[in-house]
């Protein structure tokens, strides 16, 4: 933690978000060469932001080119690693003090799911658990250990026995989050099994190149079709990022409240939106106190009057000409 600045992160701290936020920015700045550089070569003079929306966003892109850090490293410090298809370029997130993001994904699973050991946790994450480094695997290895339960666990490839265990749960009506990468619940939706209301399946997204991409809709109506289910949840979270959004029905995520969403034109990706239009997803994160608070995703959506946000889809080739122009300047 920055004690010696006066910056924290504590998702108790009912502080003001957009003083936070300011603090955050003001600290990121003297402190983030890679950010610094951006907000310069933007033209933007820090003592005039006045507002969370008139902080810069770093593209998403810049942490697949540099280390972006606002703190100095550590051999404590952890590196998360993004997945992806091969002859993609990875993104690196250096994690200087990794009791900061547990304590994001902690509170922020408990205030939208109760305590982990109300769970039994499947974890079906095979890409993740072959490349290593997976902050989302990091995440679910804890909330594993937390709901002591003895039938939790990550399974890869071995569907088998994934379905053996699904069965006992059934027969012993015992509470069970099955979360996983899309394309594996699908291949575990087409080895037919059925679930129950004791379960609750939630999609990380991402097919990985394996299968066809589809909307949300269509991804949930495959999926409560071929597991007999009502509802399916979604987790909102990136490499990037060191909270997540949850979404317990229609694709709708809601952001705890150390966490916030924006949306920017898909024309002008400076310019802030105000008019719950479809947007590119630009995203707060208090969390990221030790790297960048303030990303601009690659995705696209809209902010719903309830300040909830719906999941569009990405950019085409996942690029902005502006951005790209101006990275050639670094």
């Amino acid at each position: 933690m920055l004690k010696n600045e006066n910056i924290s992160f504590d998702p108790s701290d009912n502080t003001n978000f957009e003083e936070k936020c300011l603090k955050l920015f003001v600290f990121q700045y003297k402190n983030n060469a890679v950010y610094r550089h951006w907000v310069d070569l933007l033209k933007v003079n820090p003592e005039e932001v006045n507002s969370p929306e008139n902080i810069p966003f770093l593209p998403i892109e810049f942490f697949k080119k540099f280390e972006v850090v606002s703190s100095p490293m550590s051999s404590a410090t952890i590196k998360f690693i993004s997945s992806g298809t091969s002859g993609q370029s990875f993104s690196t997130h250096y994690v200087n003090d990794v009791s900061v993001y547990e304590s994001s994904f902690l509170t922020g699973f408990n205030r939208s799911y109760g305590e982990p050991s109300g769970y039994c946790i499947l974890a079906l994450l095979p890409n993740y658990l072959q490349r290593g480094g997976s902050s989302l695997v990091y995440m679910c290895h804890r909330l594993i250990e937390q709901s002591k339960q003895p039938l939790s666990g990550f399974f890869l490839n071995n569907i088998v026995e994934l379905k053996s265990r699904i069965e006992i749960l059934k027969t012993n009506k015992q509470k069970t989050i099955l979360i996983g990468v899309s394309y594996a619940l699908m291949d575990l939706c087409d080895s037919g099994i059925e679930l129950n209301s004791d379960f609750i399946v939630m999609e990380t997204g991402g097919m990985k190149g394996t299968r066809k991409e589809l909307l949300k809709e269509e991804l949930h109506l495959y999926l409560k079709k071929g597991f007999g289910i009502n509802t399916v949840h979604s987790e909102y979270g990136m490499t990037e990022l060191l909270s997540q959004a949850y979404s317990k029905e229609l694709g709708l995520f809601e952001a705890p409240p150390w966490m916030r969403f924006y949306t920017r034109e898909v024309d002008d990706p400076l310019k802030i939106r105000t008019d719950h239009k479809t947007g590119g997803i630009n995203v707060i994160d208090l969390a990221n106190i030790n790297s960048c608070a303030f990303i601009a995703t690659k995705d696209l959506g809209r902010i719903r009057p309830d300040n909830t946000l719906e999941l569009m889809g990405r950019y085409d080739h996942s690029d902005v000409r502006g951005c790209n122009l101006m990275l050639g300047d670094f």
